[in-house]
């Protein structure tokens, strides 16, 4: 294994997925933590085999049962068999079985050589043909977030506004007066059909405060980079038409000058919910927010977490969950704070593997752009479907130019939210300013968050500076239908989601959901990357498809090696972590069309099972 400060990109073909010459130096019912403990044991007996292999296991495992350990010692804890094993590991062959012991891997190989660790209490774990795969990285989300969207309504679902309005009106019915009502997950581009009434594509507040006048409403897009409020949280702020737009944000305001309910990045900062009145409430909620979003991430096979932005409060929870041992997912935290306090705190809370690796904070987080859903994304030339807008810095260029000083002096990483073209050439200009200040620089592994639209001139220059680019294959599916409108053909087709544009300069390309902006659902991204196909049957530039191969190792060592942990994390080798996914198809030989029918069967952290899906 290269040294931690360097890696060698050729050193695993599965990191890009083809060889590369290029080098540069992670509510009251329980919780399934909780029902974990008291697993009903996946115990069961080594079966299903050939009867000459069956017979030669037996006897194996008599003789291991009889001395109670193998010829060295060594027993393992437990022992996945009868499936097929992709250790995403060049120099360990794919098996049909894993040990493991102390919570790390021990060995894959077949039924024969994995039996012989087994011994008096080895848990015996049958896959029944299944796959197991390094435990997925959720490599970029909102893990707080998370757990919130399981509390507020989830407009990701309704087909057009007036679904979304007649929600708000049953919500409305039974709220109390000033009670707040919140939901994300409406997008304007998704409606079978156009609000009656709009601007610039968007809803107006109207039809929404007549069926909540006494109630505060916000409503965030499914970007999270704008919201819809209605008339009485917009008084409750007192925001009017002559209300000014804040540094980065918009209020949209109509043809005649009064604001239309939708407001864009920063300016959703005007509107407020109120937090709960104490400290004990407060806590209490985040609490449920994690419970929810962690057993929301094992049951979709994630294993760890890269939380895209939190603040220092938030970290100090993690902390006392990991302290108690109620953290069952690994975390790898961005901070998110105005520069000032980032100075006054960055070296207390760096934190690396806390908690037996299930807390670790060393990157600084900002947005540098908005999103292109609601044209907030900051481009290079205006937008194709409205001339007059380009988008918007969300944040001073000399801030980040200090924030980055600040990453460099306290030895963070930096990753910064850039989605236009214009704000991935300034963050990489940033970037490349701040590398030549420093000799060897290019081994920090500085990130860049989303890296969706790109000149094409920029592209080369992730390679050769290093920066990873932070990704999410299923923002690609689920926004392709409309690029074309806000960028034109020929800057979708030169810089939209270029995967395999990326790889070819050397870069490491990772993969997420940007969950809740997306589902938290792996097989959603691992199937947009590598089909990049339409829910119409059409392809999205297929040029830029992933291997299956690419894919997988997007979801798992792309996303270890993003947060320094590929010694740990990210296949499956002896010695590393025992977090294992297990799905109910192999998503590496599969037919295209079966990969969204795909299902996580188990997810295993720290080689304890802590989901497993109900027998059909």
């Amino acid at each position: 294994m290269a040294h931690p400060a360097r890696i060698d990109i050729r050193m695993r073909h599965y990191i890009h997925g083809k060889p590369r010459t290029v080098t540069h130096s992670s509510t009251s019912q329980p919780s399934l933590m909780q029902r974990s403990t008291a697993h009903r044991s996946a115990r069961t007996p080594i079966s299903g085999l050939p009867i000459y292999i069956a017979v030669a296991l037996f006897i194996v495992t008599l003789s291991s049962l009889v001395t109670g350990c193998k010829e060295d010692g060594v027993v393992a804890d437990m022992i996945l068999r009868n499936g097929k094993i992709v250790t995403l590991d060049e120099n360990i062959p794919e098996g049909s079985a894993i040990a493991v012991k102390d919570g790390r891997i021990l060995e894959v190989g077949n039924e024969i050589a994995i039996g012989k660790f087994a011994g008096r209490g080895t848990q015996i774990v049958d896959l029944d043909g299944k796959l197991a795969v390094p435990g997925l990285i959720e490599g970029h989300g909102h893990f707080l977030g998370l757990g919130d969207a399981k509390l507020i309504l989830d407009l990701s679902t309704p087909g057009t506004w007036d679904e979304i309005v007649d929600m708000v009106a049953d919500a409305a019915s039974d709220a109390e007066p000033g009670e707040w009502i919140t939901g994300r997950g409406w997008h304007q581009d998704k409606w079978s059909e156009t609000p009656d009434e709009t601007y610039e594509g968007f809803p107006v507040h109207r039809s929404l405060s007549a069926v909540s006048p006494d109630n505060p409403v916000v409503l965030r897009h499914a970007s999270g980079h704008a919201s819809i409020v209605n008339q009485k949280a917009m008084e409750l702020a007192r925001i009017s038409g002559e209300t000014p737009d804040p540094q980065g944000g918009e209020i949209l305001r109509g043809a005649d000058g009064r604001p239309t309910g939708m407001l864009r990045e920063t300016a959703q900062g005007l509107v407020r919910r109120p937090p709960p009145e104490t400290a004990e409430e407060i806590e209490a909620l985040n609490r449920q927010r994690a419970q929810l979003a962690a057993d929301e991430a094992l049951r979709n096979g994630i294993t760890s977490f890269h939380d895209a932005g939190v603040d220092f409060e938030d970290i100090d929870l993690f902390k006392a969950l990991a302290d108690e041992g109620s953290l069952p997912v690994r975390l790898y935290v961005m901070i998110r704070e105005p520069n000032e306090v980032l100075a006054e705190k960055l070296d207390d809370y760096r934190t690396i593997g806390y908690g037996d690796n299930h807390l670790t904070v060393r990157t600084i987080k900002l947005s540098i752009d908005g999103a292109l859903g609601p044209r907030g994304a900051w481009l290079l030339e205006p937008y194709s479907d409205a001339p007059h807008l380009s988008g918007l810095n969300l944040i001073p260029i000399p801030e980040v130019e200090e924030t980055a000083r600040l990453a460099l002096r306290h030895n963070y990483q930096l990753a910064v939210h850039a989605i236009g073209d214009r704000a991935n050439r300034e963050v990489l200009d940033i970037y490349e300013d701040t590398f030549a200040t420093r000799p060897g620089s290019d081994t920090l592994r500085w990130r860049i968050e989303h890296a969706q639209h790109i000149s094409e001139e920029d592209i080369p220059r992730f390679g050769r500076l290093g920066v990873i680019a932070s990704m999410q294959g299923n923002h690609c599916t689920s926004d392709a239908s409309w690029v074309p409108d806000r960028l034109g053909d020929e800057r979708s087709e030169e810089g939209a989601y270029v995967w395999q544009k990326l790889m070819d300069t050397g870069a490491v390309v990772t993969n997420g959901t940007d969950v809740p902006v997306e589902k938290i659902n792996p097989i959603a991204s691992l199937y947009a990357a590598a089909a990049r196909r339409l829910a119409d049957g059409s392809v999205f530039y297929p040029e830029q498809r992933m291997s299956r191969e690419e894919a997988l190792a997007s979801y798992t060592i792309n996303n270890a090696i993003a947060a320094f942990e590929e010694d740990i994390k990210g296949t499956l080798t002896p010695g590393k972590l025992a977090d294992i996914t297990v799905l109910t198809k192999d998503f590496m030989t599969i037919d295209e069309a079966e990969i969204p029918d795909t299902e996580v069967a188990m997810t295993i952290v720290g080689g304890r099972i802590l989901y497993e899906r109900d027998a059909d």
